[in-house]
């Protein structure tokens, strides 16, 4: 009897030894895991903390950067009419002139009409007020799908200006120069053609006519100017031949589509020097004294529109400035 009572102890011991050091070691690794876990919680913080410091100081070259905002777009004028290196001629028709009648004193004489066309409007809104404040029957052409074109046609419109739409056409210089938005190409089909002229109308809808705006290849092509005219003729629109080729056709095909038609005589201003545009305007009045008539072409230049100041009140007793409706007609 106390054999198995000392058996049982002896048992009794042994499991209350097994069960202590099971204990022990369950606790032991338990504290091994939460001190592994503070290590690396530890060490993220540390690792962080440095990775942060190191972009502030340094940025990765490595990591893709975002690209840079584009500029904004800015409206670029394109360049005025590409003039010939000679002025071109006029054409001349011998003309059989009656000697004028003696006028009474109390008659007053007729003065040839004068016609002067300011191009390349749209880009330049304070030039085209300030030509505008001229007070004379001076005729607005307007870029198509330029930035100012219509506050510019507002204000010619309360002005009593009249404006028209001076149409970009293929240039011989085409590509190296390019006429701008909405420009007329050779290379263009039929439909393209027509498509785009009519879109630039639209975008001036008050116009009275159309004068072109460089076309030194595009006016020498008849089946284009076909084109062109017939939409024209249907819009009641006259034409203006810039006259930026000697080889010209606009004159013909204008007569087949009977469409009222004038060309100019004379560019003001293709050399910005005041003194120049001064000459330029003397011969303007000459030309008109000898036809009757005559067409001048200006841009918005800042000499140009002092030079006109300065010279309206002797233009206006020489000649009488009109709108270029005034001056176009059918060709017989």
């Amino acid at each position: 009897m106390a054999k198995r009572k000392t058996t049982r102890k002896k048992k009794n011991r042994k499991k209350s030894s097994r069960h202590q050091i099971f204990k022990s070691s369950l606790l032991k690794a338990f504290a091994g895991v939460a001190c592994l876990f503070v290590l690396v919680l530890a060490a993220g913080v540390v690792a962080h903390f440095l990775i942060k410091q190191q972009k502030t100081s340094s940025p990765d070259v490595s990591s893709p950067q975002p690209p840079p905002a584009p500029p904004k777009p800015t409206a670029k004028a394109p360049p005025f009419e590409v003039y010939p290196r000679n002025e071109i001629p006029a054409p001349q028709k011998p003309q059989m002139r009656p000697k004028p009648k003696e006028l009474p004193p109390t008659v007053k004489k007729k003065l040839p009409l004068v016609a002067i066309i300011i191009d390349d409007l749209g880009y330049d809104k304070k030039i085209a007020a300030k030509l505008g404040s001229l007070n004379a029957n001076i005729t607005f052409s307007i870029l198509p799908h330029s930035p100012y074109q219509l506050s510019i046609a507002r204000m010619s419109r309360e002005k009593g200006i009249e404006t028209m739409l001076h149409l970009p056409m293929e240039p011989v210089e085409y590509p190296n120069v390019d006429p701008g938005p909405g420009a007329l190409l050779t290379s263009m089909s039929p439909d393209e053609l027509i498509g785009q002229l009519k879109d630039n109308l639209k975008t001036l809808p008050d116009v009275k006519g159309v004068n072109n705006h460089m076309g030194s290849r595009m006016t020498t092509e008849s089946g284009h100017l076909y084109q062109i005219f017939s939409i024209l003729k249907k819009r009641n629109l006259y034409f203006v031949d810039s006259r930026t080729s000697a080889q010209t056709l606009c004159k013909p095909s204008a007569r087949l589509f009977q469409i009222p038609f004038a060309q100019r005589d004379i560019f003001l201003d293709h050399r910005q020097d005041a003194d120049f545009i001064r000459k330029q305007i003397s011969g303007l009045i000459r030309i008109a004294r000898h036809n009757g008539y005559a067409v001048a072409i200006g841009h918005p230049n800042f000499t140009t529109y002092q030079v006109l100041r300065e010279m309206m009140p002797a233009l206006q007793n020489a000649v009488e400035l009109v709108p270029a409706s005034k001056i176009v007609k059918p060709i017989g």
